[in-house]
């Protein structure tokens, strides 16, 4: 992985016996730190067993060419066996599932049942897997490691040939993620929370898993678009972690304003769009005031990172793709950038600091860098570091933001889908039932303690919706917004209620409307017909089986005769 450019790329960049440029002294501060923490390693194992799949006239010949060295299987599927290499086991038939990865793929296929006989295996497991059928086994934009699909491209396949004979042995590669299931937002007690994770992985790593989500470390390419778009911090990109990369752009803002630099654009960058970089710097093209920084992948560029460079003292923070990453990731890079952009319109710092640059060649690249202008206001440079949590992050740096606004305010409204804001409570409708603060994943929902209400913490809130699909009562809508200032963070009563005492020992136990909403539903009910057992529900637990027991006229359930 590439965490900066070297300090010897920026001295050899440099003009010889000239000054070093702002933008190159910025790289040299970033070449200067130590490397981040090394990250837990995934194992791959393969032992070579390799399965060929697609019609005879391309698998055979292939599969016959593997053989010579590894254990191969082919998979016909055009029902014709025809003439194989002696080492080769043929098999014909459908494939109708197949997942897995690297040394671990599982395939399962209906045999052709004139030329195979039925008791052959119908599913096995192999290390590797060359797809030669128009139709691929695997359909996500990232298929696994150890899949190879290369069509009908001769010089594609001979690349996939060559990859497949050096797959043999014990492979690594980074846990790009980090997991704190505690605050996941997915799912509480049934209900569908946030999916957000699982919509945007181009790998299908993540899955549903009850309340929380299970990702397959091995199938995980390390984009980084999961902690991204998370709206809790429950999954995090590690690859390097915020605050080394906070720290980074410190050290670099800051050697590039001791330089004499002015305005600093830092342009976030991948391998994918480094050659872009590369030609633009090769005829002085890129602008004095850009600091092209490179990431492992740009779809882990969230909302944090780009407010964060933004209170640092960068004028612009900007991620650059050449289009060749999925959509999505594209598409919730654009959203969360947008987040950051109403906020730091709606304070008066303009509408310039953040965006997206989409560029499929040099010439474009060029284009928009020549076209871009500095933001008008940009806040004082911040003292506190990033931090690994999100949210941390997040708020330090909108609290930084609305003490230096140009236009100060309380609140700025969101588009729905946004991770801030409140929930509004309809009082009438709500009895305190407390379901919204049992599946709140976030602490923003709380209980009243020894009070019957309904508090809240805004700061705390993602805006998941659990809460409102928990409400018996419809009672709750999602409000997304930014609140400003100390109260976003301070506890708030949004619903409360005069206790309830029970009729027989006078301890409270419950809120009144509680009470009253449950003898309202219950008073027709068969169990309750009598008027002993109505006065039981205002009773507190210990006194209802008191008085349970104490009856002598009133028949129990059972004595109910089947």
């Amino acid at each position: 992985m590439t965490h900066g450019a070297s300090l010897g790329e920026a001295r050899n960049s440099a003009t010889p016996g000239g000054p070093i440029s702002p933008a190159l002294a910025a790289l040299a501060a970033a070449a200067a730190l130590p490397p981040p923490e090394p990250v837990p390693s995934v194992v791959y194992r393969s032992r070579g067993r390799t399965l060929v799949v697609g019609p005879a006239n391309e698998v055979l010949p292939r599969a016959g060419e593997l053989a010579a060295t590894l254990p191969v299987t082919a998979l016909v599927t055009d029902g014709t066996a025809g003439r194989a290499a002696p080492a080769l086991t043929v098999l014909c038939g459908r494939p109708v599932e197949a997942h897995g990865y690297l040394g671990n793929f599982t395939v399962r296929w209906e045999p052709d049942a004139p030329l195979e006989a039925s008791e052959r295996p119908r599913s096995a497991v192999f290390d590797l897997i060359l797809d030669l059928g128009e139709a691929p086994l695997f359909t996500m934009p990232q298929p696994p490691q150890g899949y190879f699909a290369p069509g009908r491209d001769e010089r594609a396949v001979r690349a996939a040939l060559e990859e497949i004979r050096e797959a043999v042995g014990e492979f690594d590669k980074p846990k790009y993620f980090l997991y704190d299931a505690s605050i996941c937002a997915h799912s509480r007690c049934g209900l569908e929370g946030c999916d957000r994770c699982i919509e945007v992985c181009s790998t299908r790593a993540i899955s549903a898993a009850g309340d929380r989500v299970g990702v397959d470390a091995h199938l995980c390419m390390g984009c980084g678009g999961c902690a991204t778009v998370c709206p809790s911090g429950a999954m995090s990109y590690a690859f390097p972690k915020v605050d080394y990369q906070g720290d980074r752009i410190r050290a670099m803002l800051e050697a590039f304003h001791a330089a004499g630099g002015r305005a600093a654009c830092l342009l976030l960058h991948d391998g994918s769009a480094a050659r872009l970089i590369e030609a633009l710097e090769q005829r002085a093209a890129v602008p004095e005031r850009v600091i092209a920084l490179p990431v492992h992948h740009i779809a882990s560029v969230g909302l944090d990172l780009a407010l964060g460079a933004i209170v640092l003292g960068a004028n612009q923070c900007l991620v650059l793709s050449a289009a060749t990453e999925p959509e999505a990731y594209r598409t919730a890079l654009s959203q969360q950038l947008e987040y950051g952009r109403l906020l730091l319109e709606a304070l008066g710092y303009g509408s310039r600091h953040l965006g997206l640059v989409v560029a499929t060649d040099a010439a474009a690249l060029e284009d928009a860098l020549r076209a871009l202008e500095p933001a008008e206001h940009c806040p004082p440079p911040a003292k506190f570091r990033l931090f690994d949590r999100k949210r941390t992050t997040l708020w330090f740096a909108i609290d930084h933001l609305a003490a230096h606004a140009p236009a100060p305010g309380e609140a700025v409204q969101m588009p729905a889908g946004a991770p801030f804001g409140a929930v509004r409570v309809n009082r009438e409708s709500c009895t305190l039932c407390m379901a919204c603060v049992g599946t709140c994943p976030e602490n923003a929902l709380l209980d009243g303690r020894d009070r019957p209400q309904l508090r809240f913490v805004e700061a705390n809130c993602v805006q998941c919706g659990l809460c409102e699909r928990a409400c018996p009562e419809d009672a709750i809508s999602l409000v997304p917004r930014v609140a400003l200032g100390a109260d976003a963070k301070r506890e708030v009563v949004l619903n409360e209620d005069t206790p309830f005492r029970c009729i027989r020992c006078g301890k409270e136990f419950a809120a009144t409307r509680v009470i009253d909403r449950m003898v309202g539903r219950l008073v027709e009910h068969p169990m309750f017909s009598s008027p002993e057992a109505l006065r039981r529900l205002r009773m507190c637990a210990d006194c209802r089986v008191v008085d349970l027991m104490q009856g002598r006229d009133e028949v129990s359930i059972f004595d109910l005769k089947p």
